[in-house]
């Protein structure tokens, strides 16, 4: 699928970015196999810390856990609690890797038409894939859907506190569907590693940024509203 004029204009942004040593569109790593899709069991636990912001971030533990799996629906649970922050949401996934109803940005709970393909197995070093998907709660509205493009890069190896992984490096880049007439769509910048032998992310970067809508005489004003990471401090399966 084509990415559409608005994501195109975010890449070449990128791209540009990446030639000054600002960013880059390679994901980076090694070669290595492709990575199936994993299997998921009712009871599989896995725990993130969280942290967002820059002089004094705000922090928290992100639990998931598989509370259901039948033919057709994985069922996640997703509690965070920290400074300030005590959220749940339920994911639901028609497949290992595709979103029907979850987050796409931080704590929001969206149902996604077409479903959001965070990872399309197996996992192949070189794959990119772009889509448009709408929030099917969301009233229509004059401004775009979200754009997602995603690219897979080769394996690194993650020391993290639930242990070291060989795991592969994606980078997605978003615009969201929250473009108003004073601000633009946020845009973001994410890097993922992800663990084939666990079958979740192991570290999450997040960046995430709008610019503020002003006329010819004055320049935009650039907004930071993401600067996050995502560790994970365990895993455990289920019985």
């Amino acid at each position: 699928m084509l990415a559409s004029s608005r994501l195109r204009t975010l890449l070449v942004a990128l791209t540009l970015a990446g030639a000054a040593g600002c960013a880059s569109l390679d994901p980076g790593g090694a070669p290595g196999p492709a990575a199936p899709a994993p299997v998921f069991r009712v009871g599989d636990r896995w725990v993130y810390h969280g942290q967002d912001g820059f002089r004094a971030p705000l922090t928290w533990q992100e639990t998931h856990e598989v509370v259901s799996v039948v033919a057709g629906e994985i069922v996640v649970r997703v509690t965070a609690r920290g400074s300030g922050i005590d959220v749940q949401r339920t994911e639901r996934w028609p497949d290992p890797g595709v979103v029907a109803a979850g987050s796409v940005f931080a704590f929001e709970t969206r149902r996604f038409v077409p479903p959001l393909v965070r990872y399309r197995f197996p996992l192949v070093t070189g794959e990119r894939w772009t889509q448009r998907v709408r929030d099917a709660d969301a009233l229509p509205g004059p401004y775009g859907p979200v754009e997602r493009y995603t690219s897979v890069g080769g394996y690194e190896r993650v020391q993290t506190p639930a242990g070291t992984f060989d795991a592969i490096r994606l980078r997605v880049l978003m615009r969201l569907d929250d473009e108003t007439f004073w601000r633009t769509p946020t845009e973001c910048n994410y890097l993922v590693w992800y663990a084939p032998s666990l079958g979740v992310s192991v570290r999450e970067e997040r960046e995430g940024e709008y610019r503020e809508k002003s006329d010819a005489r004055e320049p935009w004003s650039t907004i930071r509203v993401q600067h996050a990471v995502l560790t994970l401090v365990s895993f455990t399966r289920g019985p």
